[in-house]
C-alpha cells in the first residue's frame, strides 16, 4: 500500500490520515503538523526518507509564482533538502493545474463568475486561480499587501500583482516564513482584519488559514473557494452564515486535505518526482483518477455534501 505523507508547520490538532482507492490501488494520505518547527519537520522528513512514497511540504510553500517567474522561500528549502530519496511536493503543480479547473467549473456549475465581486486573500501562492478568475471575468480585490504583509492597500490590478511581485518577492522569500504566514498555535487565533472587503464580496477565494484568521464573525450569503478544511472549519463556516463551499480539492476521509498532499499523491501514481511533471502530466493524471470539486452548503440544514 502505498502511503503519502504531507509534513506540515501547521498546527498538530489538524492532524488527519485516510486510506482511498486510487486506480484500484489503496493508498494512505496523511497529514502531520509539526507546530510551527521548521526543524521538526526536517527530523520528520529525514526519519521517513524512503519509507513513504511521496511528501507534501503543507503549512509552507516552496515556491511561488508571478508575471512568469518563479521565487523559492530560503526556509522552504531548507525543508525540502531533507528529503533524499523520496520525492517531495509543496502543491504548486496543483495550484496550476487542478485549481485553474476549479475555477472554470465553479464558473460552469456553481455560479457564473462574470462580474461577480471577488476577494482573493493572496494570489502569489495561488497563481493558477488567481489567473483563471481574472480570466473568466470576475471583479477582483487582491489581498496580498492587506492579508500577507499588514499594509492596507487593496489590489484591482493582476498587472500591479506582477509588478510589485517583481519587487518583492526576491526580499519576502528571504524572510522567515513564520512572518508572513500563521504556522503551529497561530492557525488557531482568529483577527477579523479589513472586514469590509469580506463583506463586499460575493466570493472569497485562496488560502483558508488567511480567509478564517481575518474572517469576521458573519459571512451570511457568501461562497468560499478553498482547500483544506476540517469538519470544525466547515462547522464554523454553517455558525457563520456561509451558504456555499467549494473545495478544490475531494472529500477524504471526511475533509479535504491540501494540494501538497494530492500532488504528492499524483507523483506517487506516476512514479515520477516533481521536476519531471510537467503541466500536462498533472492534467492527464488528474483526468485518469477522476478529482473534482467538492461542494457543501454551511448554512443550509442538513448539511448537504457532494464531490
Amino acid at each position: 500500500m502505498k502511503r503519502i505523507v504531507s509534513v506540515s508547520l501547521g498546527s498538530s490538532r489538524r492532524n488527519s490520515v485516510a486510506t482511498v482507492s486510487v486506480l484500484g490501488e489503496e493508498v494512505t494520505v496523511e497529514r502531520i503538523g509539526t507546530d510551527g518547527s521548521i526543524e521538526q519537520a526536517i527530523a520528520l522528513i529525514r526519519e521517513l526518507d524512503g519509507k513513504v512514497d511521496a511528501f507534501g511540504m503543507g503549512g509552507i510553500d516552496l515556491y511561488v509564482y508571478a508575471g512568469g517567474r518563479r521565487y523559492a522561500f530560503r526556509d522552504a528549502k531548507r525543508i525540502a533538502a531533507a528529503a533524499v530519496r523520496t520525492p517531495i511536493v509543496d502543491g504548486s503543480g496543483l495550484k496550476n493545474t487542478l485549481e485553474r479547473r476549479a475555477v472554470y467549473w465553479l464558473d460552469r456549475n456553481v455560479m457564473p463568475l462574470r462580474g461577480k465581486r471577488v476577494l482573493m486573500v493572496a494570489s502569489v501562492d495561488r497563481f493558477g486561480m488567481a489567473e483563471a478568475l481574472v480570466d473568466v471575468g470576475a471583479d477582483i480585490v487582491f489581498g496580498d499587501m492587506m492579508f500577507a504583509l499588514g499594509i492596507p492597500i487593496p489590489i484591482r490590478s493582476f498587472r500591479t500583482i506582477h509588478v510589485l511581485a517583481r519587487i518583492l518577492l526576491p526580499i519576502i522569500t528571504q524572510l522567515p516564513f513564520t512572518w508572513l504566514y500563521p504556522t503551529g498555535a497561530k492557525q488557531e487565533t482568529h483577527q477579523p482584519r479589513f472586514t469590509e472587503y469580506y463583506q463586499w464580496a460575493d466570493l472569497i477565494a485562496g488560502d483558508w488559514l488567511y480567509i478564517r484568521r481575518y474572517a469576521p464573525d458573519r459571512l451570511e450569503g457568501k461562497t468560499i473557494l478553498t482547500n483544506t478544511v476540517t469538519p470544525a472549519d466547515i462547522e464554523w463556516m454553517k455558525q457563520a452564515g456561509v451558504a456555499t463551499l467549494v473545495t478544490t480539492t475531494p472529500n477524504l476521509g471526511g475533509r479535504s486535505f491540501g494540494t501538497n498532499l494530492m500532488e504528492g499523491l499524483i507523483v506517487a501514481a506516476a512514479k515520477k518526482r516533481a521536476d519531471e511533471m510537467s503541466p500536462a502530466d498533472y492534467e492527464e493524471w488528474l483526468d485518469r483518477i477522476g478529482f473534482t470539486p467538492r461542494v457543501e452548503r454551511p448554512a443550509a440544514r442538513g448539511s448537504a455534501a457532494g464531490d
